[in-house]
């Protein structure tokens, strides 16, 4: 494969990106941009692969196993192959002595291949990460393809830039006076860990896991992608291209595989603690985070855990534009986002804004009618809820009713084409801050569709909440609204002083809950919420180490 000419221009250009921190994506975000033809083929391609075993050729198979069913109602009937990992782990090792020795600059363009040929299959992956994680199709489209391949760019970049800071040779002489120099030629190797374990989520299977894996790669070590069992296909297509790509460049192909659950069996566990797997990347719940952790002492874990995010509302200068700009950020995707905010701080005494003084009640109940006019109509309220992921984002929905004051009762909605799908507008929940039983409510995540407007004394109260929950519980983003440069001031020292992401004033088209791959930082791995972030020199740097060789000149 001559991939310097095809994929090296990618690759400066992602350099570049993380560099400047400017707007760039290679990979489009609307469907139109694939072909006249890529959606029809990309539907049939999904349509295709339900009913079927899904072949992988990977050693180490001892059976099948499956059980997939779409938030949307279907069955998809796909059976993929059960691993021995006795046998399969072994295998993986065996191709990491010639992908250590290509460099990093092969792997990166290798890596940047597969991202290519995703890439051009985005139709199929959209249907996919739609049919796992129960977004809708255009968030699908977007945020499980072009989103997620670049995360997985950057994450390739980085790991180049860090890999490449060091020489690949060098001679070195120190001067002895009269004496002849001493003189060593020195070889430095960036050399993997050891085999990586991918331990994927059900809500966003590709855009939270394509960092861990391509940054795991690009760095030399071997990749076993274990998939949530509700969303195993997304992270199963990938690891067929991996594979795919692998061996068309002259790898082992055993250096991507997959390993699927049989139902109850939790393999993650099982895996996490085994001597080989030498990196874990994780996303999905506190508990199992912490377990992490605590437990694989023998790898370099990566995770990214629940959090209670938080916006403070302190004042504005459009007041229309915030409601307008909250409100979508507390619906899309049914706040199955773990950047979605939770927690809205208003002062009990209400807020000054552009249309005039707004009471506390008269915030909660314009942003009420703000979410309700959002989705009022059940085409657009479909096209940005989705699907609840699971029975359990429907049974917290259905509790938080009874936890406070309801501000905005949830409610259904039908979906014309998918019938079973279970579509539920957002609860607001008006809660006392000074109250005890409610901090119980609002200090804990409850993810899905539910926010809390938290009603106290002051926006110095709030600015004080805003860092105990940080502190406390972690958060994957902060916003806050201010026309005070010294409330601005301090709403930026809480979040330098805490490390939290922090937007502020966000009136338009972009929303708190969404961040950009090459600018933004998706977490800083400084709070509970998550100890990495996408992406950054810290996720990448510590999966290889630098192993130098030096000989006599």
């Amino acid at each position: 494969m001559q991939l310097t000419e095809t994929r090296r221009p990618t690759l400066d250009q992602a350099l570049e990106a993380i560099r400047t921190r400017a707007y760039w994506s290679p990979h489009p975000e609307h469907p139109k941009a694939y072909g006249e033809s890529a959606p029809a083929e990309g539907l049939a391609a999904f349509e295709a692969l339900k009913g079927a075993r899904f072949e992988l050729d990977q050693p180490g198979v001892d059976g099948w196993t499956g059980g997939e069913v779409s938030p949307y109602g279907p069955e998809l009937g796909i059976e993929y192959p059960h691993a021995d990992v006795d046998v399969l782990l072994p295998a993986m090792r065996d191709g990491m002595a010639a992908w250590r020795e290509a460099g990093p600059e092969t792997r990166a363009l290798v890596c940047v291949e597969i991202l290519a040929r995703i890439s051009a299959r985005t139709h199929e992956f959209a249907h996919a990460v739609m049919h796992t994680s129960g977004q809708a199709f255009m968030m699908a489209f977007q945020a499980g393809g072009p989103h997620a391949q670049d995360r997985g760019l950057e994450a390739v970049a980085y790991a180049y830039e860090e890999q490449t800071r060091t020489p690949a040779a060098a001679d070195w002489s120190k001067p002895q006076g009269k004496r002849d120099p001493l003189e060593l030629r020195k070889k430095f190797t960036a050399a993997g860990r050891g085999i990586s374990l991918l331990i994927g989520c059900n809500t966003f299977p590709t855009w939270n896991g394509y960092p861990g894996l391509f940054a795991s790669l690009a760095t030399g070590n071997p990749v076993l992608v274990k998939p949530h069992p509700r969303a195993v296909l997304p992270l199963a297509l990938t690891v067929r291209v991996c594979r795919e790509v692998l061996a068309e460049a002259g790898f082992d192909p055993n250096l991507v595989c997959l390993a699927v659950e049989r139902p109850g069996e939790g393999i993650a566990k099982t895996l996490a603690v085994r001597p080989e797997i030498r990196i874990i990347d994780y996303t999905g719940s506190t508990a199992f985070g912490d377990w992490l952790e605590a437990n694989a002492r023998q790898a370099q874990v990566y995770t990214e855990k629940a959090g209670v995010n938080t916006v403070v509302v302190d004042s504005t200068d459009d007041y229309k534009g915030m409601l307008a700009n909250l409100a979508f950020s507390l619906s899309l995707y049914s706040g199955q986002m773990c950047t979605t905010p939770q927690n809205v701080l208003i002062p009990r005494d209400g807020i000054a804004t552009d249309a005039g003084p707004r009471s506390y009640d008269e915030v909660v109940a314009d942003l009420a009618g703000a979410v309700k006019g959002l989705l009022g109509d059940d085409a657009r309220a479909n096209a940005l809820l989705g699907a609840l992921v699971n029975p359990d984002v429907k049974a917290r929905l259905e509790a938080a009713a009874g936890l406070g004051e309801v501000a905005l009762p949830s409610r259904e909605v039908v979906n014309p084409d998918f019938p079973d799908a279970v579509v539920r507008t957002p609860v607001l929940v008006k809660l006392d801050g000074s109250k005890p039983d409610a901090e119980a409510a609002y200090m804990s995540e409850c993810f899905g569709p539910v926010s809390f407007a938290v009603s106290v004394d002051s926006t110095s109260d709030a600015l004080e909440l805003l860092r105990r929950t940080i502190r406390d519980k972690g958060a994957m983003t902060v916003g806050a609204y201010t026309t005070s440069p010294e409330v601005e001031q301090a709403v930026e020292e809480v979040c330098l002083e805490e490390s939290a992401q922090l937007s502020l004033n966000l009136t338009g088209g972009v929303y708190v809950n969404q961040t950009a791959a090459f600018s933004d930082f998706h977490g800083s791995g400084g709070n509970p919420a998550a100890n990495a972030a996408l992406c950054d020199g810290a996720f990448v740097s510590n999966r290889f180490r630098m192993v130098e060789i030096r000989r006599q000149a």
